[in-house]
């Protein structure tokens, strides 16, 4: 089971900006195997069980982002157990896709790559909270190399596509500078609960992290440029009744906290 379902609040759908609609479709729907809800030439939405995570917004003459922008670094697909991660590492070994990482975070594992434009892209499961461990307010998240082999063996059956329960577990963003993105994201009610240098992890309601912020690539980065590709939007589900809210951070990529159906 994920461990972002009792959170007061999650994360719903990611939209990105694509210049080439059909192809980043076929991407996700292919690839990371998520499952097209509704689908036109300026617009589709993929999820899994009927659940919104993924909107893709054509605009073909859209510049492409630069990799020291601000904006995203990657969306994090949270699939429910660790034989989904082995069987989608079999599906795209199968298709080829090139993996850029591959890591054990002691909360997680997790497998990186990149979409056709250049989106960044985490697969990854969570091992169960009681195995977390937290030092007061702070979770132990490092980084240490991942056994792909002994991945792999947990991941027999074959890959259906993305499996239902799989959500959006985090949202992992480039931005200019950390002090502005901890008063922001900590202005939204969220709680810093690991800080990595360059880098600090921020969640709701225990989770290990719903967002992250670094500035790897990206230190010193000016507001965002528009239009361009890459990440549009990113949506927040909290508590039903709640008055939807939308503002934008400082390097300009917008947020939306809308209620959950209750």
């Amino acid at each position: 089971m994920t461990s972002t379902s009792d959170a007061p609040v999650q994360i719903g759908r990611v939209a990105l900006t694509v210049n080439d609609i059909g192809r980043m479709t076929a991407f996700y729907r292919d690839m990371i195997g998520l499952e097209p809800l509704s689908v036109d030439a300026t617009a589709s939405v993929l999820g899994s069980g009927g659940r919104p995570l993924l909107e893709l917004r054509a605009d073909p003459s859209a510049r492409r982002r630069g990799p020291r922008e601000a904006g995203l670094f990657h969306t994090a697909f949270l699939l429910p157990r660790r034989a989904d991660l082995g069987r989608w590492l079999h599906h795209a070994a199968g298709a080829r896709v090139p993996l850029q990482g591959a890591s054990d975070h002691d909360v997680s594992e997790a497998l990186y790559l990149s979409d056709p434009e250049g989106n960044g892209i985490e697969t990854y499961w969570d091992r169960p909270r009681e195995d977390w461990h937290w030092d007061g307010d702070t979770v132990r998240m490092g980084s240490y190399a991942l056994d792909l082999n002994e991945l792999a063996a947990a991941g027999g059956g074959g890959w259906q596509g993305a499996p239902e329960g799989t959500v959006v577990g985090h949202v992992h963003l480039q931005v200019g500078a950390i002090p502005e993105v901890e008063g922001f994201i900590t202005g939204l009610g969220a709680d810093i609960t690991h800080r990595y240098p360059g880098a600090t992890f921020f969640s709701w309601g225990g989770y290990h992290h719903h967002l992250a912020a670094n500035v790897w690539n990206s230190r010193g980065a000016g507001a965002r440029s528009y239009p361009s590709t890459g990440l549009a939007e990113v949506e927040f589900l909290g508590a039903p009744g709640l008055s939807p809210v939308t503002l934008d951070d400082p390097w300009g990529t917008r947020f939306a906290l809308r209620a959950r159906e209750a």
